[in-house]
């Protein structure tokens, strides 16, 4: 990857991380602890804290264990960021927003010991984990990954051809 290219994704991880402890911030100014508010019938704001990973995975993990797993993992996306070819613009895209939403998570972790999570799917019947901007980060990166490989295949079928710049 070109270091202009390296530069711009950088950029593009700064702001997301930016833009999810702006939000993570004003939760925790702004709302007691487990406070809720609806917004839609399925959709509220829940002030909530998570001392595990995803999903409350491993809350049991002392936070330095957490912390040296989740500075791993971050480095092996770095690592694969830094592997894409220039044709693979979603790829780097959903790179950019993985790591975005895994520092300001890790910024989380290192600071308060915790990660702050607020959104809260829910019916009568069901709910779903309650999670954070930076957690959609990470979902929509991955899923633009998936995309890229998806399309890199579908070009490799029909011989177009991928190159690291």
């Amino acid at each position: 990857m070109s270091a202009r290219a390296i530069g711009f994704y950088a950029l593009l991880i700064v702001l997301f991380t930016v833009a999810d402890q702006v939000v993570k911030e004003l939760v925790e100014t702004m709302m007691p602890l487990h406070e809720r508010i609806e917004l839609l019938p399925f959709l509220s704001l829940l002030h909530s804290r998570n001392t595990g990973i995803a999903f409350s995975m491993f809350s049991g993990m002392s936070d330095m264990a957490l912390s040296l797993v989740m500075a791993g993992v971050i480095l092996f996306i770095g690592y694969l960021a830094l592997r894409t070819g220039s044709a693979q613009k979603w790829a780097r895209l959903g790179f950019a927003l993985i790591l975005g939403g895994a520092f300001g998570n890790l910024i989380d972790r290192l600071t308060n010991g915790f990660v702050t999570d607020y959104i809260y799917f829910h019916t009568p019947v069901w709910s779903f984990a309650i999670f954070n901007l930076a957690d959609v980060f990470i979902t929509i990166g991955a899923g633009l990954v998936i995309l890229d490989e998806f399309l890199d295949w579908r070009r490799g079928r029909t011989g177009g051809q991928t190159h690291a710049d």
